[in-house]
């Protein structure tokens, strides 16, 4: 035995350290995670949001952006920011949870794109599929990508808050009894709607605090910076109203699309606009050609992933 065994390495199971996977793995993609259901789900968002668009453009949008188009190339530079802003704060937090390259920036794309068009949270259905395909564990991507949802709507839900609390005291005399009724109604839901969150966060949440407040205050500052940028957009294709006016409402823009409880939010919105500030055609005009424009784009980028996609889908095949 000592003969023939001496020069044998022996390895001590109980000593050796184990190799361990971190709690969220790069995405890197592996052949044993690559299943069909990913796949099939993004396919399904995918066509739906292609069908989403075609009904939403042709319906009204093309008649919206036909009319009342800016000239003034800063209107777009602004428009250019607004889109971009809530992928980009995506990939912000993405990036440092997951260290994703660039190019995940268009799953976040398509993230927005289906949430705007097909059903709320569907983009997030998408990215999570897309998530999987690319990570190294199994479970890794669920929870990141309910704690940065959940984080968004909790976000949203404090910036209307703070909202409310600022442009109140200003426009208190313009609401009948009824809508501040409704307001007072709709602002307890709001809240409501965050607590058990709050309460219950040790539960909910998979992330450390440290890093669901950075993502909180990633949410805070995209919202925010949203309301600047369209703000700027709507001066730059109507500058006759000042800036700060627009600011205004573009605040009310982000209050009255969080509040629940309120009915027909886009007509209530259009209605406090003009009453603010008049230019009833004009005004109507630029909402219109805003939200048309948003169509195109999706449109365009929609298309573009596809192209791209059949163009690595027949390379491959060569």
């Amino acid at each position: 035995m000592d003969g023939l065994g001496s020069n044998i390495p022996i390895i001590d199971n109980a000593k050796t350290p184990l190799v361990t996977v971190p709690d969220i793995a790069g995405l890197e993609p592996m052949e044993t995670l690559k299943r069909r259901w990913p796949m099939v789900i993004g396919a399904i968002i995918t066509i739906a949001m292609i069908a989403g668009l075609g009904r939403e453009l042709f319906g009204s949008g093309l008649a919206g952006l036909s009319r009342a188009v800016p000239h003034n190339p800063l209107f777009y530079v602004a428009f250019a920011l607004l889109y971009i802003g809530p992928p980009l704060g995506d990939y912000i937090i993405f990036r440092r949870l997951w260290g994703i390259p660039l190019s995940g920036l268009s799953a976040l794309l398509k993230k927005r794109i289906a949430n705007d068009v097909v059903l709320g949270y569907s983009g997030e259905a998408y990215f999570y599929a897309w998530a999987r395909q690319r990570s190294q564990m199994v479970a890794a991507p669920f929870g990141a990508v309910k704690d940065v949802s959940i984080l968004s709507a909790i976000a949203g839900n404090a910036i209307t808050l703070a909202m409310v609390a600022i442009a109140l005291p200003f426009c208190i005399g313009l609401l009948t009894p009824l809508q501040l009724k409704t307001l007072a109604t709709s602002v307890a839901v709001t809240f409501a709607m965050s607590l058990p969150f709050l309460i219950f966060s040790k539960r909910v949440f998979s992330l450390p605090r440290r890093t669901l407040w950075w993502i909180f205050m990633v949410h805070c500052v995209r919202l925010v910076s949203g309301s600047i940028f369209i703000a700027f957009a709507w001066h730059y294709a109507l500058p006759a109203v000042s800036i700060g006016m627009w600011l205004v409402l573009a605040a009310a823009r982000l209050l009255v699309s969080r509040l629940p409880l309120v009915p027909n939010k886009d007509l209530l919105f259009a209605n406090f606009a003009i009453l603010l500030i008049g230019q009833d055609a004009a005004l109507s005009e630029l909402m219109a050609m805003t939200a048309a424009l948003v169509l195109l784009v999706h449109v365009a980028l929609i298309g573009s992933f596809s192209l791209h996609g059949l163009l690595r889908t027949k390379n491959g095949a060569e």
